[in-house]
């Protein structure tokens, strides 16, 4: 056994003893005279683990290691001992001294750890974040942390803001200590608990600490309760409001589970995000009480309201990045490089002249990039220069990521080109707006704040539809340079079929908009009516069709389209991931002839009978990477899964990646992706059918001043309710939706509703016989004629509800 072998025996089994038995450093160890125990290194490895070696005697070269160790302590025990009475005294006053010395220090210690402790919780740590400010007053030998004294239950503000602490006179303070003292806590079971349950009953006391350990919620608003764990207010998820997976902390952006507890707290506002308490405490101290706020939907008053209730502290100061000194200093520095690829100065890319051939221009698009007007072949006095990637944008030669190699006319290239410059410039691109601050609500309440965009300053889009090509020119509208989704939209059609003016007006947008979705079902959509799919279509994507679809949806929805209502509930729950929890099968896949092979392997009673379905569908499952060899029947299951994954998720991710940017055009997709739940009725259902109830509801009606006029009206308005229940009914030659068409130009209720909203007056004639109605779709105003009875008016109202009718079919 050489030397090392012997310190590794020590290491492993005196060591262990020595810090088991915790004496200190005070140790003394004797080993014999062989030389790997007396060598320099294992004197020196003894010496650092604070081992005294007893040197071996050289006069007893026989003696046992155990027996010269008790003749050394024989030896130490007899120097202590006093040999007479004088050295009795002596030995005793010193260790007097000594003594009185140690407790003179112990005392002091003491003292000055009493002072820097809490009075209130006893501990002695600084950490204003947890326990607020730490506060000492030296004249009274006093400290306390601010939240431990604002929450103290027997003490209150008595003083002016400059008087003791914050307010809380030094006798109040001295009295709740002495009040606290006899109070137990019950976390940690020692004296001192001054913070007591806010519910009269609850008889609780805890030090503010543990408290914040027990999961006490403190309300940092007059009168600052604090509540237990059985008594702490709650949050709730609203019945209507629907949680989308996969969720993470809107803060720390780690994944959360959406379960509300006291760890775990939403946004009252939008009910879209979640966050962990001590992320959101952590930003509520950074930002302040002026930057506090929802990081999803920006709702500020709410929010601030609901965290303070579940004891969240809101510093009533100025975010702490406002607070540091020259905090964005680094702004102040401009950009100094030359990035040409191949700079021609001598002195190297960052050395800019004041003038001429090699002073760095800064790109006047971006700032971010330079030149030397030399490296870049400028004039000697030329200061407007563009780097490559913004003058690419702005001269919309910029282009996609191509994710196939076939060849692409000139004309599309330039059109997917421009999308691609929006798309890169949200700020300034009319396509993906930013998002409003909106605070949820139902469908029709979002889309109206989002349709607050729309500019009413700026001069409308020229729309010309010529014969039923109405997709054609939407596809047109959108591929253009200067398409601005937020201006308004003037559509003209110049065919017969429709409305007979070449002028534009509201009831030719909306006319063009419900035939605009009418169409866009059967361009890359699959499946029965009222359950479309998305369908995987190669020259789409090379044309990016899926984009343009996407973003018309949202400008139909936006500009007063019709609701989509033909979306299946698997695509809206692909494109949204709601509801989150409900799987998909086969009958999500449509009628095709593959899903009746899948159906097959589904329905497969034996082994056997399983592999000749799989082997029918082989060349598809191998494209899919699901052509495997089965053992058994139950892997029947997984392997039908895997398919349905694959044809409804895989292998549609590029569209599915294109359709949601086309979605996000004026902020559409945010909000559905926000509140599916409110959305899902308007993409995956039909809308409701108009009833005499809901179409008298939609119009307000406005009587005339005149007092002698009114009854006739009156009489009118019941002679309208009457023919709006006929209608319904069938007793009419006109339907509920000829007389919504004769009216505002829409045949159902916009997905935004109607703006103005529908109102209803009365025309009194001079010839009752010979009145008719009249409309001003532009307005949505419909003009009663005031008649003596119900038969005139009912034919008055066929008339001209039918002439329209037959004006749009000719």
């Amino acid at each position: 056994m050489d030397g090392a072998m012997y310190r590794e025996i020590l290491a492993n089994n005196l060591l262990p003893s020595v810090r088991a038995l915790k004496m200190g450093r005070g140790w003394v160890f004797q080993h014999d005279n062989d030389t790997k125990h007396t060598a320099r290194a294992t004197k020196e490895w003894l010496r650092k683990k604070h081992l005294k070696v007893l040197e071996w005697p050289s006069q007893s070269p026989d003696l046992n290691p155990i027996e010269n160790l008790w003749r050394e302590l024989k030896v130490r025990i007899a120097q202590r001992q006093p040999r007479n009475l004088k050295d009795l005294e002596k030995k005793s006053s010193k260790s007097n001294f000594h003594m009185k010395k140690m407790k003179r220090r112990i005392r002091r210690s003491e003292q000055e750890n009493s002072i820097d402790c809490c009075a209130l919780c006893k501990l002695n740590e600084n950490c204003p974040d947890k326990y607020g400010e730490k506060i000492t007053l030296k004249s009274h030998e006093l400290t306390v942390h601010y939240f431990c004294l604002l929450m103290s239950s027997g003490v209150y503000q008595r003083g002016e803001e400059n008087e003791g602490i914050y307010g809380f006179l030094v006798d109040d303070i001295k009295q709740e200590v002495s009040r606290s003292h006899r109070l137990k806590c019950a976390v940690c079971k020692k004296n001192g608990a001054s913070v007591g349950c806010y519910v009269k009953s609850c008889r609780k006391m805890v030090h503010f600490p543990c408290g914040k350990q027990h999961q006490f919620i403190f309300q940092f608003t007059d009168p600052f309760p604090s509540y237990c764990k059985d008594h702490s207010p709650t949050q709730s998820v609203p019945v209507s409001s629907c949680v989308s997976e996969p969720l993470t902390c809107s803060v720390c952006l780690d994944v959360v589970e959406p379960v509300l507890s006291y760890s775990v707290l939403k946004c009252p506002a939008c009910h879209g995000s979640w966050f962990h308490r001590d992320c959101v405490q952590n930003q509520a101290h950074s930002a302040g009480m002026f930057f506090f706020r929802c990081t999803l939907c920006n709702n500020k008053d709410m929010f601030q309201q609901e965290m303070l209730r579940m004891g969240i502290h809101i510093p009533e100061r100025d975010a702490a990045w406002e607070l540091e000194e020259n905090a964005y200093e680094e702004l102040l520095q401009v950009y100094q490089h030359c990035d040409a690829n191949k700079c021609l100065s001598h002195s190297g890319r960052t050395c800019s002249s004041r003038t001429g051939w090699f002073q760095i221009l800064r790109c006047m698009l971006c700032g971010s990039r330079g030149t030397h007007r030399k490296c870049a072949s400028l004039n000697a006095f030329e200061t407007d220069w563009a780097c490559e990637d913004c003058a690419a944008v702005v001269d919309g030669t910029a282009s996609l990521p191509r994710h196939t190699d076939s060849p692409q006319p000139p004309g599309q290239r330039r059109s997917m080109s421009s999308k691609r410059s929006l798309i890169l410039t949200p700020c300034q691109s009319p396509i993906v707006c930013k998002r409003p601050l909106l605070s949820g609500g139902s469908a029709k309440e979002i889309l109206q704040e989002l349709a607050s965009q729309i500019s009413q300053h700026h001069p409308p889009m020229p729309v010309v539809v010529s014969g039923n090509m109405v997709l054609e020119a939407a596809m047109e509208l959108v591929k253009r340079s200067d398409f601005k989704p937020s201006h308004a939209l003037a559509v003209r059609f110049t065919s017969s079929k429709h409305i007979p003016s070449l002028g534009t007006c509201p009831g030719n947008t909306r006319r063009f908009l419900s035939l605009l979705v009418q169409q866009l079902q059967n361009t890359i959509f699959e499946g029965p009516d009222g359950a479309k799919n998305l369908t995987l279509d190669a020259q789409a994507l090379r044309e990016d069709v899926y984009f343009d679809v996407g973003c018309l949806l949202s400008l139909s929805l936006i500009h007063g389209g019709p609701p989509l209502g033909f979306f299946s509930r698997a695509l809206y729950m692909r494109l949204f991931n709601f509801p989150w929890d409900t799987p998909l099968t086969v009958e999500d896949m449509g009628n095709t002839g593959f899903t009746d092979k899948v159906k097959k392997i589904q329905e497969s009673k034996s082994l056997e009978e399983l592999r000749v379905s799989m082997q029918s569908a082989s060349e598809y499952l191998e494209v899919a990477g699901c052509m495997r060899p089965v053992d058994s029947l139950s892997e029947k299951d997984t392997l039908v899964e895997d398919i349905v994954s694959f044809h409804l998720i895989t292998r549609m991710q590029l569209p599915f990646q294109r359709f949601r940017e086309g979605l996000k055009t004026l902020g559409v997709f945010d909000q559905v992706q926000m509140f599916p739940g409110a959305f899902v009725g308007l993409f995956c259902s039909s809308p409701d059918k108009l009833t005499a109830e809901t179409m008298a509801a939609l119009f307000t009606v406005k009587f005339s001043e005149q007092e002698e006029t009114t009854g006739k009206e009156s009489a009118v308005l019941t002679f309208w309710r009457h023919y709006l229940v006929e209608c319904e009914v069938g007793r009419c030659a006109t339907s509920l939706e000829d007389v919504l068409i004769y009216a505002t130009s829409a045949d159902v209720v916009p997905a935004v509703g109607f703006s103005p909203n529908p109102t209803l007056s009365f025309l009194n004639p001079l010839d009752p016989a010979g009145a008719f109605p009249k409309s001003q779709p532009s307005s949505n105003h419909l003009l009663l004629p005031v008649v003596p009875s119900y038969q005139v008016f009912k034919k008055n109202m066929e008339y001209a509800v039918c002439q329209l009718t037959v004006m749009q079919a000719i």
